[in-house]
């Protein structure tokens, strides 16, 4: 069995020297709407399991709190974060890239990353042992998310585990779902951690709400989050478009974040794993797709309270028949 764990499946579409937008995938998710509210993803720490990062990119250094290096690159040294992909920076950048009236920005701009290198080389890949390692980091630095866009065909023992004991510690984990995806969603592509019910899988749409052509389908899919065509940093100082699952899930770890920051506030106390959880799936809506590729909608963080009510009754509803 392949024991091998890999970045899920990319597609660079463009590179650019330079950008000012808010992209359009964090707009499409009405991120900005609590941006009005105060609601910015602060004091909550997001550990990004990934290639690593461009630490001095300008839309990235001011919410890098720290990092280690689990792989190889390097002679292995721990302090050496550095992305030799592209994908670890652009994944962070869709998360908390900062407002400073240039570059992008990130769904939560004011969220503290922490930068765990697991994937080494050009190619992003590496060992079970480096993903759980650095998933036991992160239990033990106390972050409140994981964001994890990589994969691998096997199920591991010791990476279930280690999903489980996060979980246990009341962190949020979040996987891309996969891009093995056959259009097709009577068949079932599964990639691991994102199978795992304890995680949050997240597949993939485009901006006109269909269903990437990639996305993985099955029965563990909790969410669906733009990912053709996003914008965010990557090594340089510089932007790109990459399209694939490894871009929704980010969104939704940003998401998350603007979530814990504004339910922490309404109930005055930190909310359990399954509790934040419910409040990430009440901020969803169907958009028409079977739930093999769906799951329970697109993340949408300005559900109005009525169609929250509507969609709640709809949902009781087609449980109980």
């Amino acid at each position: 069995m392949e024991r091998e764990v890999r970045l899920v499946p990319y597609f660079v579409e463009k590179e650019l020297d330079v950008a000012q937008e808010t992209p359009e995938g964090i707009e499409m998710i009405q991120a900005p709407e609590l941006w009005k509210e105060g609601i910015t993803g602060k004091e909550v720490v997001i550990a990004v399991i990934d290639t690593g990062c461009d630490t001095e990119h300008p839309d990235l250094k001011k919410r890098i709190i720290g990092g280690r290096n689990f792989t190889d690159d390097d002679g292995g040294n721990p302090e050496t974060v550095t992305d030799y992909n592209g994908h670890g920076t652009h994944v962070a950048g869709t998360i908390a890239a900062t407002r400073n009236e240039s570059g992008v920005v990130g769904v939560a701009p004011d969220a503290k990353l922490l930068i765990l290198k697991a994937l080494a080389g050009k190619e992003g890949s590496g060992s079970y042992e480096w993903i759980t390692n650095a998933i036991q980091y992160a239990i033990d630095q106390k972050v409140h998310i994981i964001s994890m866009s990589l994969g691998g065909p096997t199920d591991v023992a010791e990476l279930h585990d280690v999903v489980k004991k996060a979980v246990d510690e009341n962190i949020l984990v979040v996987c891309a779902a996969g891009n093995e995806g056959d259009a097709n969603d009577s068949t079932d592509e599964f990639s691991y951690p994102a199978c795992y019910n304890e995680v949050i899988s997240v597949g993939a749409i485009n901006f006109n709400r269909e269903s990437s052509y990639f996305t993985n389908s099955n029965n563990e899919i909790d969410l669906v989050a733009p990912g053709e065509k996003i914008l965010s940093t990557i090594p340089g100082g510089k932007y790109a478009e990459f399209s694939g699952t490894s871009m929704s899930a980010p969104h939704v770890s940003g998401a998350l974040a603007l979530i814990k920051e504004l339910e922490d506030r309404e109930f005055d106390r930190t909310l359990t794993e399954p509790e934040y959880y419910a409040q990430l799936i009440k901020r969803t809506i169907p958009i028409g797709h079977p739930k093999s590729l769906e799951g329970n909608g697109l993340i949408y963080l300005t559900v109005p309270d009525h169609l929250l009510e509507t969609l709640a009754k709809q949902k009781a509803a087609s449980l109980s028949v």
